[in-house]
């Protein structure tokens, strides 16, 4: 298991992770021009996993066999847990630890951020094993 994160393929799971995280990011706060903050979080998400399935199937996992839906179905799921995981966090730390602890600027962007690596490990994990298998 541990082989798994020390991989080329891991590498460059995380360059194409970082960038879509960079979209995820980026996207919130234009959503958040409308949207409510967990709103807002889930919107930016969707654009994040649309730019991470995208990068994943070019460059990380070229050498899966699975039809285009089925990889797209399979990586939807193991995202549909990914974003209660990046939520959870990013609403938790939001709103209870970060101000319970005193921190009083950026909580938003702090909690986003967290919330977006929290799920790496596992859907890296996911995606190798299942969604690009």
């Amino acid at each position: 298991m541990i082989s798994d994160f020390i991989s080329p393929q891991f590498l460059k799971f995380i360059f194409c992770g970082s960038i879509a995280a960079l979209v995820n990011f980026g996207s919130r706060f234009i959503f958040n021009l409308w949207f409510s903050f967990a709103v807002a979080i889930v919107f930016a998400y969707i654009c994040g996993m649309i730019t991470a399935f995208i990068l994943a199937k070019w460059f990380v996992f070229k050498n899966s066999h699975l039809p285009l839906q089925h990889s797209a179905l399979r990586f939807l799921i193991i995202n549909l847990l990914a974003v209660v995981q990046t939520l959870g966090i990013s609403l938790g730390l939001a709103f209870y630890l970060l101000p319970m602890l005193g921190v009083t600027v950026f909580i938003k962007e702090i909690a986003h951020i967290v919330g977006i690596i929290t799920p790496l490990f596992s859907s890296y994990i996911g995606h190798k094993r299942w969604s690009f298998s």
